[in-house]
């Protein structure tokens, strides 16, 4: 296939990209390289044959309709998002323009695009969202595609209209689209203000580790490379207008993720003493923070025969040693704003 693919350069997003060239698939990539993009996360497949990069902002629709029209993708992969929740909570309009007028940009420049093209059945619209959407969950249950929408956040809040957008553009005009809701990604590439990353980068650097509250917030982590295997396998087998959440089966308080981290660079560079647990720091939860997220991924698992491969632990050692090996990659990205201070506090 053709994929257009929105945030390629982003975090999951060019894991996506990396994985469908891997399987030979063209690629054009399209992204606005806002703060969180980092174009050297697809170095490896830059000079592929099968990659194309457009330097585009999904909120110009001018620009997205000259790019259907140059590149006529078979199908599209919407990840382009504003997507961190303490971002949110500073800056809420930069997520209602990005991850709500983006999404209906997109969505208008794919219906056109699929309506000149003779409204082929074979077109996909795969949109790709989060599982905060469906709000916070107590100690027990899990959300399935049938959970009530129920964001707390600024950043759930916009990918909730996305996917309300996403399913009204199939049921009013008919056209072909999928959706995706995923748990917490983590791997290499993830840009650092998300919890592991700085983890990981502050517990070298001797800084504190912060955790919010008293770290008994749960959340199911998937490695993103298994993600990517996920969202490639709906874009090309799932049915239209169905969607799938995609989690890893790995619920780990955030506690418990931390201390596994501190155990894990204890073994593959240890301190001249101590352990890197002696700097886990407890400060002031975020505002509105969901106590648990956990997904049932059985309709995946039971229409697409999706499982994910990597369990937490050995996902978690993978990421500690790609950023033990790739410093130059996260010490380029440590003067972007907001990197390494604390946001998400005007609320």
């Amino acid at each position: 296939m053709r994929l257009l693919v929105t945030g390629g350069c982003g975090f999951i997003g060019s894991a996506v990209v990396r994985l469908a060239i891997a399987r030979g698939h063209e690629v054009v990539n399209l992204d606005a390289l806002t703060y969180a993009a980092c174009p050297e996360n697809v170095a490896g497949v830059a000079d592929s044959p099968l990659y194309t990069f457009e330097h585009a902002d999904i909120r110009d629709r001018a620009a997205l309709d000259c790019i259907f029209a140059a590149h006529a993708p078979d199908a599209v992969m919407h990840l382009a998002a504003e997507s961190h929740v303490d971002r949110s909570i500073d800056g809420p309009g930069t997520f209602v323009e990005t991850n709500i007028t983006g999404t209906y940009n997109m969505l208008e420049a794919a219906r056109a695009h699929w309506t000149r093209t003779g409204r082929p059945d074979s077109f996909r619209f795969h949109h790709i969202s989060t599982d905060e959407v469906f709000g916070s969950l107590g100690p027990k249950g899990k959300f399935t595609e049938d959970t009530p929408y129920d964001p707390r956040s600024p950043y759930s809040a916009s990918k909730a209209a996305s996917d309300h957008l996403v399913r009204a553009w199939f049921e009013t005009y008919g056209l072909p689209v999928v959706l995706t809701n995923c748990s917490n990604n983590y791997g290499p590439y993830h840009f650092p203000e998300k919890l592991i990353p700085v983890v990981i980068l502050n517990a070298l650097a001797g800084k504190p580790l912060p955790i919010y509250g008293d770290g008994s917030n749960v959340r199911d982590w998937l490695y993103v490379e298994d993600h990517a295997d996920a969202l490639l396998l709906v874009v090309e087998k799932g049915t239209v207008g169905r969607s799938y959440n995609i989690g890893g089966e790995n619920e780990r308080t955030n506690l418990d993720l931390v201390q596994t981290l501190c155990a894990i660079l204890d073994d593959l560079r240890p301190k001249p003493a101590g352990s890197y647990a002696d700097q886990i720091t407890f400060v002031t939860d975020r505002p509105g923070h969901d106590a648990r997220y956990a997904i049932d991924p059985a309709r995946i698992r039971d229409e697409l025969g999706w499982r994910p491969s990597v369990t937490v632990e050995e996902g978690l050692r993978r990421t500690v040693a790609w950023y033990l090996d790739n410093a130059p990659w996260w010490q380029a990205l440590l003067d972007r704003h907001g990197v390494g201070t604390r946001l998400g506090v005007t609320a």
